[in-house]
Order: structure tokens, then C-alpha cells, then sequence
């Protein structure tokens, strides 16, 4: 990927007074330099005032995209997509020099959404993102990959930020305990999203502990075990106070609400009362609060426009047909649901379509699939086009 300074993000409110300015390589001004350390209060919507960071590595792909578009109407929806508000993902060890990169970059006037996502073993049940940690090297994930970021941050007080931690990781161990592999990665999944809270535990930042989604988690059978799950991970770590609560969604498909939702036909309906994201959050909630941890909730709202693509509710990949959904806001409707957010960057790949390809899940090869498609993160122009023409709102 190809990385650059971008256009700051709109800003509407401002929480500290602005000292100074830096301009970036095109001359514009990048961000304001803010005159006082943030503090997110335990409690409080850490999005209420701030605007979600439209950061330069997620622009810097559209640009790219945009010098290949030949319709004007589309380039000019796809710059509107990249001032968009939308988490960075920080997948590698590689990727962490980022962190401090992108933080110079976020005004005063926003918050920075960052994705904590390199566990030993990621996504044991899944191949298409596998992650560069074989289980076991938990050491590793804390000392090359925690550590610095929790630098980073640290040297940068001044800037709020938002992370989410380790997406599809607890989820995973509730539900799929059978496989070898989730059994091999459940020690070092623990003890890493743990170790994360613990130390990224910081005045400025705001976090949230991945909880699937309602096709999920959601079903009767697993709510109790999955609030079970993250409220014994969050007290491991000494029940941190920066955490906020639970994100919902994330890369997902499922609307924030939705009557009677889409899998209601179904004749296991009758199992899941979750069928949109709002009744999963409102389920899901009060679990958590009683076992001891907060209970408050952003969902991702990135791509899921269109409802009625997928054939099954844990189709996952590359959902053909889909478009921007409603853009990152602190306005839900809901005193639960601290934001909607954007977490997955809509045109970076779920993973490969290709059967002969390394990493192929079978997933991503399903009839409700985008094809073709490459391997997961990589760009993917035309499923990005797709998903502005089918925004809604339209841009």
C-alpha cells in the first residue's frame, strides 16, 4: 500500500484551543497542534464532540483509485469517500509506525479510530486473515507489537483516540472451542487482549472490545457465554477504565435496525431474537453490565447499505451488491450506541476469490461473493465503485 498526507478532516467542534499548525507536503493545513492534553472521561460518548479521523492511508488508496476513474461524477463521490471518518488498521508489526504518524496528523477537533489487530493465531477460524503470529509467540504481540503502540500514544496526550481491540478474536472462542486451531490460539487470545487493555489503558483513548454481531453472537445460545467471555477478559486485565464497551459489526453487514431483519424468514429465527444490530446491542448490554464491565457500544455502519445479499448470516466475505452505509456519527437514536462508525475500509479486501490461491477461504469463493477479488487488505477497484453507486445515503 502506498501511503501520504491527505486532507484534514472537516472538524465541528474544537476541545482544546489550537497553538499552532503544520502543513503538509501539498501546502494544506494537516492538523491543529492541540494546547492541552485530552482526558476521555470513563462514562462519557468520547465521539459527542469529536469527528471520526478521515486519515491519510485510507485517502491515499482512493487517490490512487480516483487517477484510474474516467467518470467525473464517480471521482467526485470517491473524494467525498476519503473525507470520511474511518478507522486505520494496524495489522502488523510493520504497520505500527503508522500509529505515530497518524496521530501527528489528527487535529484537536477529532478522534483517531484504530484498529488493534495482531494476535498470536488471528482469526483461527478463518484462513483468509491469518495473521503473521503463529500461536505461542505471545511475547512477541506485547513487546513488538503493544508495546510500541502504547508509546506512541503516550507520546502523544494531546490527541484522542478510539480503538477497537482484536476484532472476531473472543467471538471466535465461544463459538468455535471445536476447532484445533481456536483451542491451539485461546490462551494467547486471552492473555493478548488482556495485556492490551492493561497497557493501552490511557487518558486520551476511548476503547472497545469486539463483539461480533447478532447473526453471532446474537443467537440464544450465545449471549450469556459471549458477554461471559469479554467480561472474565476485562477483569483479567483489572477491569480497565478506558473501557468503554463493545463494538458491533465490524467488516459486517447487518443493518443497526431493521424490521423485521433479514433473516427472519428463516427457520431457525426462533433462536435469534438479534436480527439487526440494536436488538443484539440491547441484548448484549445488560449481560456485560451485570458482570461487571461497561456496556456502551459503536457499530460499524461502513458497508452495510443493502440488506437481503447474503444467503446465511455468517457470510462474511465480499458481500456482492453492497454499498456505504450511514456515515460515521455520534447520533444514533440510541443512549447505548455511542456511535456508528466506519471500521472496515470499504474497498480493501476480505480476502482472495481465487481457490488456487494461498489463503483461499472458502468463504470468499460462496455465491452471495464479489468475484473477482484479491487477498484480504489488498485494494479491490471494482468493489469500491460498487459500494459508492450503492451508498445510502448517496453520496
Amino acid at each position: 500500500m502506498k501511503y501520504s498526507l491527505s486532507l484534514a478532516a472537516c472538524a465541528a467542534f474544537a476541545l482544546a484551543a489550537p497553538t499552532d499548525t503544520v502543513e503538509s507536503r501539498d501546502g494544506l493545513q494537516s492538523r491543529a497542534v492541540c494546547a492541552s492534553a485530552v482526558t476521555i472521561a470513563p462514562g462519557s460518548n468520547p465521539f459527542t464532540s469529536r469527528t471520526l479521523h478521515a486519515n491519510s492511508a485510507y485517502a491515499s488508496e482512493i487517490a490512487a483509485a480516483i487517477e484510474t476513474m474516467t467518470d467525473d461524477t464517480l471521482k467526485t463521490k470517491a473524494a467525498a469517500v476519503a473525507k470520511t471518518g474511518t478507522f486505520l488498521w494496524i495489522d502488523t508489526i510493520s504497520r505500527v509506525p503508522l500509529v505515530a504518524t497518524t496521530l501527528a496528523e489528527t487535529p484537536c477537533t477529532d478522534i483517531l479510530g484504530l484498529v488493534i489487530y495482531d494476535l498470536p493465531g488471528r482469526d483461527c477460524a478463518a484462513k483468509a486473515s491469518n495473521g503473521e503470529l503463529k500461536s505461542g509467540e505471545l511475547s512477541r504481540y506485547q513487546t513488538e507489537y503493544i508495546d510500541p503502540i502504547v508509546a506512541a500514544i503516550k507520546a502523544a496526550p494531546n490527541v484522542a483516540v478510539a480503538l477497537l481491540i482484536e476484532p472476531d478474536s473472543l467471538p471466535n472462542l465461544v463459538t468455535n472451542a471445536n476447532l484445533t486451531t481456536c483451542q491451539a490460539s485461546a490462551s494467547d487470545y486471552k492473555a493478548g487482549v488482556a495485556y492490551a487493555l492493561k497497557n493501552l489503558n490511557l487518558p486520551n483513548v476511548a476503547m472497545y472490545i469486539d463483539a461480533g454481531h447478532g447473526g453471532w453472537l446474537g443467537w440464544d445460545a450465545n449471549l450469556q457465554p459471549g458477554a461471559d467471555m469479554l467480561t472474565s477478559v476485562y477483569k483479567t486485565a483489572g477491569s480497565p477504565k478506558q473501557v468503554f464497551g463493545i463494538a458491533t459489526n465490524v467488516a459486517g453487514w447487518n443493518q443497526f435496525s431493521a424490521s423485521p431483519g433479514e433473516f427472519s424468514g428463516t427457520s431457525d429465527a426462533k433462536y435469534n431474537k438479534c436480527q439487526d444490530e440494536k436488538r443484539f446491542i440491547n441484548a448484549f448490554a445488560p449481560l456485560i453490565k451485570k458482570g461487571g464491565m461497561p456496556n456502551h457500544a459503536i457499530t460499524d455502519t461502513g458497508r452495510n447499505a443493502v440488506s437481503g445479499l447474503r444467503l446465511e448470516w455468517g457470510d462474511w466475505c465480499n458481500v456482492n451488491g453492497a454499498g456505504f452505509g450511514a456515515r460515521p456519527s455520534a447520533t444514533t437514536g440510541d443512549p447505548l450506541v455511542d456511535a456508528f462508525v466506519w471500521i472496515k475500509p470499504g474497498g480493501e479486501s476480505d480476502g482472495v476469490s481465487d481457490p488456487s490461491a494461498d489463503r483461499y477461504d472458502s468463504f470468499c469463493g460462496h455465491a452471495d461473493a464479489f468475484t473477482p477479488s484479491p487477498q484480504a487488505g489488498q485494494w479491490n477497484e471494482a468493489y469500491f465503485e460498487m459500494l459508492i453507486t450503492n451508498a445510502k445515503p448517496a453520496f
